[in-house]
């Protein structure tokens, strides 16, 4: 595992290195992309049965087997064990709770003229859902991006997944019915992205997609931005540590690997102000590894993306951190509270030796759909912000636009728009 400490000579180049993590080479899968989109937009449904046969290795006889029963789902909620089922409504109703806590609210205020100003909170008519289901499957992805679109009031949610040899998990066909999910199809990739994008014969066209997924869905994503909303481009999945002398190597070991386990491409970093700890988090790494199922990915990852930063302080560290800006932040320091007001960039903060990352992709509340390579800086985490519009709300009395009204007509004269100023004037 690369270890650094920022008095290296080469320290900047490598840490430069280490900033580009969430580069994606986007470009070279546009054409591929695009043609995929191009071949849903004009052909529909066969186009969408040609990928599924192409890509995920199963025969459509008709468009409804496309679609996943709702039976379906209900019946995978009925086998699943007592603890299954009350840790998945656990999980349910901490994050319908914290979620609400988010939602903004119509307002209106008048004046002393009697004017009102204010904002109208709607919630979109349709939004698509993309869980993946390629190297694994997560039930979770489905909880944290359709109950923000519940809570927000959406009146139509669509969810499109991929059914690899035409299987599906049955936990995920589970969340599906705990989170009253009436329409949801077999399908996955950029056709998915493009089917709710544009619209066929089954599959609805959406206001908004949401949800992660590869470089293909992230180019996907992309290139039908402005026909949909979408909530951001997310890369491969990373964690940022940041550490001081009284934290557990062990801990900390495990914490970046729960990372690295994901996929080759995540990234786990770990920035300390203790070269012991460092070294001590690089040998219980080497101890963690046989003993997870996904050995290979977690050691690829280690060993080609992860990194221990060696800083001279905490202020030194803490401004690295920001500088890479991760998709999650564990902040195991004894005066944690203390060093969150430091934190600029970062899509989600977990603070205290008792608050591990996984916490926070299942059961803590907040969502797990994070901005990732360095995204966090300018995105922000899904949330019912992505379901709803905002309205302007704009209400004049007579003395209200007596009272501005000259000074609007004057700058929009200055502007040139004599429309605009006789606009008003005329009603003065």
């Amino acid at each position: 595992m690369l270890q650094i400490k920022t008095t290296d000579k080469h320290f900047k180049e490598t840490f430069d290195k280490l900033l580009q993590r969430g580069k994606m080479d986007i470009e070279n899968v546009s054409k591929i992309v695009n043609s995929i989109i191009d071949e849903i937009r004009k052909d529909g449904n066969s186009a969408v049965k040609k990928h599924v046969e192409k890509f995920d290795k199963w025969q459509v006889k008709d468009d409804k087997d496309l679609e996943i029963s709702t039976d379906d789902m209900k019946k995978a909620y009925s086998f699943l064990s007592k603890e299954l089922k009350d840790a998945l409504n656990l999980a349910y109703n901490r994050i319908k709770y914290y979620h609400e806590k988010l939602m903004p609210k119509t307002w209106m205020e008048e004046d002393n003229t009697g004017s009102i100003l204010g904002q109208k909170i709607t919630a979109i008519d349709k939004a698509g859902l993309y869980i993946p289901g390629g190297k694994a499957a997560y039930p979770s992805s489905l909880l944290m991006n359709a109950i923000p679109a519940i809570v927000a009031g959406v009146e139509e949610i669509i969810v499109c997944t991929p059914a690899p040899n035409n299987e599906l998990n049955s936990l995920l066909l589970a969340a599906m019915h705990l989170c009253r999910i009436k329409k949801a199809y077999k399908i996955g990739g950029a056709s998915a992205i493009a089917a709710m994008a544009y619209g066929t014969d089954t599959i609805p066209k959406v206001d908004v997609i949401t949800g992660p997924g590869n470089i293909f869905v992230a180019t996907a994503k992309k290139l039908v931005y402005a026909e949909v909303n979408i909530d951001m481009i997310a890369g491969p999945s990373e964690i940022g540590i940041l550490a001081d002398d009284s934290a557990d190597a062990k801990l900390l070991a495990i914490d970046l690997l729960s990372q690295a386990e994901h996929d080759e491409m995540a990234s786990s970093i770990l920035i300390t102000t203790d070269e012991n700890l460092a070294n001590s988090v690089e040998v219980e790494i080497e101890k963690w590894l046989p003993t997870l199922g996904r050995e290979k990915i977690a050691r690829t990852s280690i060993e080609n993306r992860g990194a221990l930063i060696i800083a001279k302080d905490m202020d030194e560290a803490i401004k690295l951190m920001n500088e890479i800006a991760p998709e999650h932040l564990e902040v195991v320091c004894e005066n944690a509270m203390e060093i969150l007001p430091k934190i600029k960039h970062a899509g989600a903060i977990f603070l205290g030796s008792y608050t591990p990352e996984p916490i926070g992709d299942y059961i803590a509340g907040p969502n797990h759909t994070l901005p990732t390579g360095g995204t966090a800086k300018f995105y922000s985490p899904l949330s019912v912000d992505n379901f709803i519009k905002k309205s302007s709300i704009i209400s004049m009395s007579k003395t209200g636009i007596e009272e501005i009204g000259k000074e609007c007509a004057l700058l929009a004269k200055t502007e040139g728009l004599g429309a605009h100023a006789a606009s008003v004037l005329e009603r003065l």
